[in-house]
Formats: structure tokens, sequence, C-alpha cells
């Protein structure tokens, strides 16, 4: 065992003198697995909030499955919190110290295996990132999702409807005390925020890719399940540790394309899209924009959650969660997943399908106890009631809505293609992105003048302002890896030109990124940035920017010629920050084409 580095010979006195103060090593430990717990528990991250408490069980249930468990914790950034001022600066940087931090400390310790127990945002790509670079057996399990908010009359809502508010208040179409409503009920329990933004959609595509164990993505934080799936979980390390199964073994280059098909048919975060080829980068995988894009021309989008419909992450695991998507790809759609991939359970991703897609032919009683218990069926001393779990449920008022229509069949997809799309043209020469799972139909297309902005800081103050009018294309740049430095998401703006009532009248493209949150013909990612002399760095106002959804183009009406004329003219901005971690951040860092990984 790699740990016998540390545990095992006369030379190791001292280090299993050091073990043993710690009161986790016995001298009966000694040929037993050391598994490193890497806990995200931070109190300020409501997603994390409860993992303190997760991790201590987690830790109990490996030394029950016959490991030596030893818990250690990285960072996290709330995006939700940071957002708005310049703490979000540091949210994308903190991928890269999180991996750095990850295998830090596997590497000087030595250890055997690893439980990941992330839930928000950079933190699970951070710590996948690691897991492909030290390339140990892992696992991941979820601290989960946030139960959906409801205010007193029975409406969902959740931190997005708050985002939104703000720009209603100033449109004048909500007042302070509406406002404070939505405040108080829109995140009512721990967990990662309950629509398909990235926290949940990494946790999702986890399940995908073959890192966790089926229902990780859409078991809510506070269910009872969620306890047997850390269990299961903390065994099943064990298990990988024993056959030697690692990272790389299990995320192959198909692999990668079942996480993005599964991205695509339920449109997940565009930020999913960086994490993704930084992962691939760690795995030695070359991964492209060009790639996903063709996964995501013959991929259906087959489920829309919040932002881009009324459904939260709860509807989707109460309508069978991932592997019911999965399973509807492969009834429609024969051989567009690469079935025979290994994931943790030990069995390839076709088994996980058919044991957990309750509208397969023969799902596990398991399966459909977890649906059951989801959708409403309570517990006895015989089981549990599973009358509700049928693949064509009619019964629409048991659930309190359509579970057919939260995970809809192939042949009645909310679209053809996949739920986010990579745009080129001369404006994104290495491509962008936008989640057009949650465009509006008349926004497909849209040609209208350029409001540039230089920061996200002025085009929230300019949006607020009435400075954008319908018709126009909102330019934020300067806001990409580099140029901001660190890429900030822009909730904020996006959330108040939908507030303002401009959500079908307004486009927004961006060298920055978007929380999941965002809704509306928003293209972010936009490469080469601003900051290394992209063209959305040569516009000038009232450039007519034509936007083609459907033809994945994004075009500036200038020739050639005349942007050439204006590259020779563009200087480099002097850099925002001087000092610390993100001056170094900006030195290294690579644009949104390449994932933002550091070089």
């Amino acid at each position: 065992m790699r740990s016998d580095m540390v545990k095992k010979g006369l030379e190791r006195a001292p280090h299993r003198a050091l073990l043993k103060a710690t009161g986790n090593f016995r001298d009966e430990d000694i040929d037993k697995p050391f598994i490193a717990i890497c806990n995200s528990y931070i109190d300020i991250i409501p997603g994390h909030s409860h993992l303190n408490a997760i991790g201590e069980y987690v830790k109990q249930c490996v030394r029950e499955a016959g490991g030596v468990p030893f818990v250690f914790n990285t960072i996290g950034v709330d995006d939700g919190i940071a957002m708005g001022h310049q703490g979000m600066k540091y949210s994308l940087p903190s991928r890269e110290l999180i991996a750095d931090s990850v295998e830090t400390m596997l590497k000087a310790h030595c250890f055997d295996g690893m439980v990941c127990i992330p839930n928000c945002d950079k933190i699970v790509p951070g710590m996948l990132m690691a897991a492909m670079r030290c390339n140990i057996p892992s696992i991941f399990v979820s601290g989960g999702p946030m139960e959906a908010g409801k205010l007193p009359d029975g409406t969902s809502v959740d931190l997005i409807s708050v985002f939104e508010g703000i720009g209603s208040l100033k449109a004048g179409n909500l007042d302070e005390a509406k406002l404070k409503q939505l405040e108080d009920y829109a995140c009512p329990t721990c967990g990662s925020c309950s629509g398909m933004f990235t926290a949940n959609s990494m946790n999702c595509l986890c399940e995908a890719l073959g890192m966790a164990l089926p229902t990780n993505g859409t078991l809510l934080a506070t269910s009872s399940e969620r306890k047997k799936l850390f269990k299961k979980a903390a065994c099943q390390i064990i298990e990988l540790v024993q056959k030697d199964i690692k990272p790389r073994d299990i995320c192959t280059i198909e692999a990668f394309d079942n996480a993005m098909i599964l991205d695509m048919a339920m449109g997940g975060s565009t930020n999913t899209l960086l994490h993704v080829l930084a992962v691939a980068r760690e795995a030695d995988i070359e991964y492209s924009m060009s790639r996903i894009n063709e996964l995501a021309q013959k991929t259906p989008n087959i489920c829309k959650v919040s932002p881009s419909s009324k459904y939260h992450v709860e509807d989707v695991h109460r309508s069978g969660g991932i592997n019911t998507i999965l399973g509807e790809l492969t009834r429609g759609l024969p051989g567009l997943l690469k079935e025979d991939c290994i994931t943790v359970t030990g069995k390839t991703l076709g088994d996980n399908i058919k044991e957990y897609d309750i509208r397969g032919e023969n799902p596990s009683q398991d399966a459909l106890e977890i649906a059951a218990v989801a959708a409403g069926g309570k517990r006895n001393s015989e089981g549990v009631n599973v009358s509700k779990i049928d693949a064509n449920i009619k019964d629409v008022k048991e659930f309190g809505f359509d579970p057919n229509d939260c995970i809809r069949p192939v042949q009645n997809a909310y679209s053809k293609v996949g739920g986010l799309t990579i745009l080129y043209g001369n404006l994104a020469p290495q491509g962008s992105v936008v989640k057009s799972a949650g465009v509006a139909p008349e926004m497909m297309v849209h040609e209208g003048p350029a409001v540039i902005f230089e920061s996200q800081e002025d085009a929230c103050e300019g949006i607020l302002a009435g400075k954008v009018k319908a018709g126009d294309v909102v330019v934020i740049r300067y806001e990409g890896p580099k140029g901001g430095p660190g890429m900030q998401e822009m909730l904020a703006p996006t959330s108040y030109i939908m507030g303002r009532g401009l959500g079908s009248k307004v486009a927004l493209i961006t060298d920055g990124r978007f929380s999941g949150g965002t809704r509306g013909a928003c293209i972010g990612h936009i490469s080469p940035e601003a900051a290394e002399g992209g063209p959305i760095g040569l516009l000038n106002n009232g450039d007519i920017i034509r936007i083609d959804i459907k033809s994945c183009s994004l075009e500036v009406n200038l020739s050639d010629a005349e942007l050439e004329e204006r590259r020779r003219s563009w200087k480099q901005p002097e850099p925002r920050i001087n000092v610390g971690w993100l001056k170094r951040y900006q030195q290294y860092v690579q644009n949104a084409a390449s994932g933002a990984v550091l070089k």
C-alpha cells in the first residue's frame, strides 16, 4: 500500500509515534489502508455548513469498513456572497488553490484512497483536478442540493429570484417588502442552491463521469436517504483501494463525453465547460470546445431546471434522477452514451442506468424506494410504498408536478440539440458559450448595437440606471481570467436585465463567465479575451453585433481590415491587481477556451 511509506519499517517508528498521537492510528491498523476524507466544511457557505458532522460520520463509516480515516478540509468561496464586489475575483482562482492543497495532502502523507465531500462551485472541480493529478482510488459524495424555497402562497423561489428581484425593484415592479420576503424564503435549508446552477451541475456530472455513486447529484441535503449514501461511499472506497481502481481508469475520454452529454441533456451551467476542460487536462486527455460542440449538436435537451424552468433539482430527483435522464437517452438514442465505461460502483455506467433508471425495465428495489420516498411515499415495517413510481404517471396531483415533463422522453425533447451551445465567429475565434436552454425563442437570433462596459461593476450601474434599451447588445469586457483577473460571474447584471423586463429584448456578451443561475441570451467565455487582444476588446459603442445561436455564430459587422486596423492601435491595459495571489494568477492563467488553467 502507498501508506506503507509512512507506517512500516523500523525507520518509520517516529512516523508511527506521530500517527498514534492523533488518536486515529493503533498498532492493529498497520495493514489497513489510510483513507483521506477530503472535506469542505465551511461555516459561511450554506452548501457546506452541515459538512462538519458529515465528515465525522464518513470517518466513522470508513473505520467500520476497515480503513484508517483522516479528515482534512479545503477552502471554499461562496459565489453568491462573494458576488458584486472584489471578492468574486477570487472564486475561479480558488479552484487552483483547492487542487494544489489536496495534491499536497495526498502526496505528503501517502494516502491509499480518498473520499471527497464537496458541494459548491469551484470545490467540486478543484477536488476532481487533484484526484486526476494524484490518481489514487477516489470517490465523490456531495453534501446534496438545497430544498427550493416556498413563499407563503406556495410559489417556488430560489436565490435567483432574489437577484432578479433587485432589478424588478429598480424598475418599479416590486416593493421592498416583497424583496424582503424573497430574501427570507429563497434559501430555506443547507445544501447547494436548489436550481441547476454550477454546484448541482458538477455534482450531477460526477455521476455520469463515473466518480460518484447514483443519486449523488440530486438527493437533497436534508434527506434521510443521503446518510445512507455517505455510508455507501465510505464502504466503496475500501473496495476501490483493494481493486486499485483509480480516477484515470474511470475518467477516459469516453467518460468525459458521457458527462458532457448529460450536461447537454439537462441544460447545466456554462461553468461546466471551464471545469471539464481543466479536469480532462489533469487526466492528460486532450479535450476541446469543438468536441463538446459536436456532442451538443446530437444530444437533445430533455430536462430543464431553474433558471430555465419552474423545476428544481429536488423535482429532478423525484422524477427519477440522473440515471433516469441517462435512461431516456439510451432508449431514445441508442449508442449515444458509452455505457461500458467503468464507474466507482465497480460496475459500468450502463449497469448503473439499468439499476437506477426508474422508467427502465427492471430498476432495483433500492432505486424504487429512494424515488418513492422522494415522491412522498412513507417507510413502514414492510418497506416502502412504491405505488407512486410509474413510468407513465398520470396523477400529477400526487406529485404536485408532472414528472414526465421535468424529465422528458427524447421524442418530446425541449429541443433537438443540447442545453449549451458553443458559438464561434470573428468575435470569438476560439469559441464562446451560451446556456441555450435558458434563452427565449425570440432571442435565438438577435442583432443590435453594442453598449460597452469595461467592468461588471460599470455594467451593473449602467443597467440599473437605464442605459440599456430594448434591442441592445450589452458588452462587458476585461473580465476574463487574465483581465479580471479571476473571471467574475455575471449573475448580477444578467439578473438586473431580467428584473427590468428586458430578458427577451437584450443580449449580453462577455469574456467573463456566468453563474449557473443566469438565463437569457447571455454569451460568455469569449476567447481570446480582451486582455490578450481578443476582438471583444476592439469593439466600439454602436458596432452592430449579430448572434445566431441556431447557427452557432457570434459576429460583429466589421471587415477583417477594420478589425486589423483597430488591433494596431490597441494597447495592453495595466493589470488591475499588482499584489498577492491574484497577481501571480493573472501571470499564468490561460483563457476560457483552455479551461482557464494555469500554465
